[in-house]
């Protein structure tokens, strides 16, 4: 795996990308020529693709308005089929059946790899990658790479290292947002006190609770640790990832901490999680997730992003806050005139645009104009991505082969769901994920 993915963004970047300084958050490249956004006409009337990809509601609904302004650009019809949590399993059962989707979309950088060493995706032309090239920074260009061959397109970015909260909560509370892991416990035990829950954590969704660990490693052992845990230079059973565990459990240990005790947790998904903090009946105050957590709270609550729900960056534990941020790539399992059109189409701003105006959605191509995103939350957001060019830090389960970083019911995500329940299990936790890290890189 290459080095070159993981250097932690310093904090006076990710703060002033969440301070919304519109000003810096202006239009985007100027440059009207070709970004590559596929042949025009309807050069592909009458081709039928699929893509797959993991998401629904809100985010599939993204995703449709995208398809749908190709089909209008080409005339092709594209079917959206959704590959369920763990699209690797998905995708492998149907290669293996003989009906493998003309494109997919991964959400693991390590499975790429894994795919294009089976053999199983295929390379882009010479005419897709030069619409990478114009689009997108050196770091996402490598992140689609795989031993000098270009296979992925990233389509889709997020950042990581946030915690949304319920305004009314900490005004109520008299709490503010705070900047590093103690004031972030001092907050927590404040909200409790004051006969609010604290947290949602949707410990029913393992890679929710990766990303917990992640902000907290980045920021506490630093980026050179970070870089060995990724590649699993160092092991799992490290006084490092130990120390990590130990400062989850200042938070996690605490059953009345979170939304539904520890049983509550273990069962509760991102969606509900965000939901139980924004809902009409609240039952926490924040909750840990993604800039796409915005648009959950647009499509299923009544409260309103900037006034009723507000965020702050991940509080720092060491010197410096983590931004950790992750990607979802097109790869094509088919290689045909259609499917290399759509790909060509995704890697161009006029596709991005086409989700970024519903929100939800980052875009790590350089050339959208960040007038595209609907809310001052959501630009500042993109920018921060964008601004970061190749110290883009990338979440680190999605680094390892899906076995122990992407499949639910097993590997981090069911180690760290048993660590949620039972957060005095420092060293078997760490023990187990490093039987489970060795078996899977195997």
């Amino acid at each position: 795996m290459r080095s070159n993915r993981l250097t932690v963004l310093r904090g006076t970047a990710l703060v002033a990308g969440l301070s919304l300084a519109l000003a810096a958050c202006g239009g985007g490249d100027d440059d009207k020529g070709d970004k590559g956004g596929g042949s025009g006409g309807q050069s592909l009337k009458g081709v039928n693709l699929e893509l797959a990809a993991v998401w629904t509601g809100a985010e599939g609904a993204g995703m449709k308005r995208v398809l749908s302004a190709f089909e209008r650009k080409t005339g092709a019809t594209v079917k959206l089929t959704p590959t369920g949590d763990s699209t690797a399993t998905f995708l492998q059962t149907k290669i293996q059946g003989g009906a493998p989707p003309d494109i997919a979309m991964l959400p693991q950088q390590g499975v790429i790899a894994e795919f294009a060493k089976k053999n199983w995706i295929k390379p882009l032309s010479p005419e897709v990658q030069q619409a990478v090239q114009a689009n997108y920074a050196k770091v996402w260009q490598d992140f689609g790479t795989v031993d000098g061959k270009l296979y992925g397109v990233y389509f889709k970015s997020g950042n990581k290292s946030l915690v949304w909260y319920r305004a009314k909560a900490f005004d109520d509370a008299g709490v503010q947002p705070p900047t590093d892991w103690a004031g972030f416990a001092k907050t927590v035990q404040t909200l409790s006190d004051a006969g609010t829950t604290p947290l949602a954590i949707a410990g029913g969704d393992g890679w929710t609770l990766t990303d917990w660990f992640e902000n907290v490693y980045a920021s506490q052992a630093g980026v050179d640790k970070y870089r060995q845990l990724s590649k699993h230079e160092i092991k799992w059973t490290d006084p490092s990832v130990k120390e990590a565990l130990k400062t989850l459990a200042q938070v996690w240990g605490k059953p009345t901490n979170m939304a539904g005790g520890a049983s509550g947790a273990q069962s509760l998904l991102m969606t509900q999680a965000v939901t139980s903090v924004f809902g009409d009946s609240p039952k926490a105050a924040m909750v840990s997730g993604a800039d796409v957590v915005s648009a959950t709270i647009g499509g299923e609550t009544k409260s309103k992003v900037g006034t009723d729900a507000k965020v702050f960056p991940f509080p720092k534990v060491g010197a410096q806050p983590p931004l950790v941020g992750a990607g979802d790539a097109a790869v094509m399992l088919k290689d045909n005139k259609g499917s290399q059109e759509l790909m060509k189409f995704l890697a161009s701003p006029e596709s991005a645009a086409e989700w970024a105006k519903a929100g939800g959605y980052i875009s790590p191509n350089k050339n959208v104009d960040l007038a595209s995103y609907p809310d001052d939350i959501q630009r500042a957001n993109a920018k921060a991505v964008i601004d970061s060019g190749d110290n883009f830090l990338f979440d680190m389960s999605d680094l390892y082969p899906a076995a122990f970083g992407g499949t639910k019911g097993s590997g981090e995500w069911k180690r760290l769901q048993d660590f949620l329940k039972n957060p005095s299990s420092v060293d078997a936790t760490a023990a187990g994920l490093e039987a489970d890290a060795t078996k899977a890189m195997k």
